[in-house]
């Protein structure tokens, strides 16, 4: 294989270095294990769509007063379709199962490493939130039905060793358990949402809802940041291109057909909300009954039992998102591990699974330790662990998404060769410049996303440990560079290998500096 030459402030194209030596069978993932539809499902499940239905789109309208939220959901599709032209377009060339951080890192090697460190944050934020969100929905249905007063940390511990147990498992037995999941949870929400339709308040279809008008004005920057929070996990695409079939057809596949299908299935049962209720009541019946406006919806269209079946449904979305999450972050660690960047003791693998067993057990004890904290602390499950680790979590994979962004169009210029101008330079840069204010509507409407009393530091706080976490990370890169050289020098390469060349080394550290 023909080795490129060095390039003086950008990294090599990753696909045309030859490994130096073999990646050992205890470092590296299974192969061939994902097809589309598997890898759909682990996207889709991370993005918990009943949750969304349920939860998000209520929020949006009880905390803005906007009737925008259908429409926000087709902007941001929109948006996430012209950011993914470029991303899987990057994704033919640099695979890795850390992809924010790795992509991040062909802008300076340490960049990548405080992306890195950001990644984790918010990904664990969102891993760990989920288990309040279960403990907090879980145990009152449990008193409900059964008569059982069980605690919602129980609840979330049985979930735990679920989760755990799977994230030791091969791939696709997780992807076979997501994709049951999945099927069910869309499913009640196109009966929802059709039963809506068909039911519409004052005997009238209304279609204001879905009015580009609705995005603009105060308020409108927040709906869009809630919309993302649907969207969170259509990255994984690339984060499973190692384990899936033929990467170069199932990556870029899974990435778009995620986004739209996640897309319509939103706007359609957000729209169907408002059409149910009446565009002129939504805002206040959000306000008045939170996350219940579904369920009061299925009750009176179409009985308890669908009400019940929805509630269990419910249960098993946050499950199933909690198990693609922990997969998700698992494979960040063992990313980082498998370089150097972390101990190398996360960069090992199952000789049973090929699963990131290691990394996977550190992610287990992370979460165990939050939901033990949570209780001994008597802290508030719902509010406190997963809407406030949620909504940090989403704007950490916003800032990430944003950062990727930037990082496609300098490396497209960088390597121009082989993309057409559109997939290289047009969309790339449309992305970067709309998601640069999205971003920053998501920083200054933090207050309102997290309904904190004025004068709270909260909103404050989390972009500031993001800003932190990523400094610390720049900081360990450029150590790495003085003292591990031969580490720093593989930082984003994943499952390749480079021999040491210490001209393009030192002219790559310079440009890094």
């Amino acid at each position: 294989m023909k080795v490129a030459p060095a390039t003086v402030g950008a990294m090599t194209d990753i696909d045309t270095r030859a490994p130096a030596t073999p990646v050992p069978e205890r470092s590296t993932l299974a192969k061939d294990r994902l097809g589309v539809s598997a890898v759909m499902c682990f996207i889709a499940t991370a993005a918990t769509p009943l949750t969304v239905v349920a939860g998000v789109v209520t929020t949006g309208f009880a905390t803005t007063g906007l009737i925008g939220i259908p429409v926000a959901f087709l902007a941001v599709g929109a948006l996430l379709l012209l950011f993914s032209v470029g991303y899987v377009a990057m994704a033919r060339r640099v695979r890795n199962t850390g992809a924010f951080y790795a992509y991040i890192a062909h802008l300076a090697r340490p960049l990548g490493v405080g992306a890195a460190w950001v990644a984790l944050i918010a990904y664990n934020a969102l891993q760990v939130g989920l288990y309040g969100l279960l403990g907090a929905t879980a145990a009152p249905l449990l008193q409900q039905w059964l008569g059982l007063d069980v605690p919602w940390w129980a609840v979330a511990a049985v979930c735990w060793l679920v989760v755990a147990l799977l994230g030791l498992q091969a791939v696709d037995i997780n992807g076979t358990v997501l994709a049951v999941l999945l099927v069910a949870e869309v499913a009640i929400i196109l009966v929802l949402s059709v039963s809506n339709v068909l039911t519409p308040a004052g005997g009238q279809v209304d279609l204001a809802a879905l009015s580009p008008g609705e995005l603009v004005g105060p308020g409108a920057g927040a709906i869009l940041v809630l919309a993302v929070l649907g969207f969170i996990g259509f990255e994984a695409a690339t984060v499973y291109a190692e384990e899936s079939r033929n990467p170069r057809r199932t990556v870029p596949i899974a990435t778009y057909a995620s986004v739209v299908a996640l897309a319509l299935l939103y706007t359609f049962a957000s729209w169907a909300m408002t059409v149910a209720v009446g565009t002129d009541q939504i805002v206040g019946i959000s306000q008045a009954q939170e996350t219940e406006v579904i369920f009061g919806l299925a009750g009176a269209q179409l009985g308890p039992a669908v009400v019940n079946l929805t509630h269990v449904l419910l249960i098993t979305s946050i499950v199933a998102a909690t198990v693609s999450f922990h997969n998700t972050v698992a494979r960040y660690m063992f990313s980082l591990g498998r370089e150097g960047v972390l101990p190398r003791a996360l960069g090992r693998t199952s000789p049973r699974s090929s699963s990131p067993r290691a990394a996977s057990l550190v992610q287990s004890a992370i979460g165990a330790a939050v939901i033990a904290g949570y209780a001994l602390g008597g802290l508030d499950p719902l509010v406190e662990l997963f809407f406030y680790a949620g909504t940090a979590g989403g704007l950490g994979v916003l800032m990430l998404i944003t950062t990727t962004a930037i990082a496609i169009v300098v490396y497209f210029t960088r390597n121009p060769h082989g993309e057409n101008r559109w997939r290289s330079r047009v969309a790339p840069v449309l992305a970067t410049c709309l998601l640069l204010l999205v971003c920053t509507a998501g920083i200054v409407n933090m207050p309102e996303l997290l309904g904190t009393p004025a004068g709270s530091v909260l909103p404050w706080v989390v972009p500031g440990v993001y800003l932190v976490a990523a400094l610390a990370g720049v900081a360990w890169g450029r150590e790495l560079a003085v003292r591990q050289p031969e580490v720093y020098s593989r930082i984003g390469l994943g499952a390749q290998t480079v021999p040491p060349d210490p001209a393009r080394d030192t002219a790559q550290q310079g440009a890094d500096r």
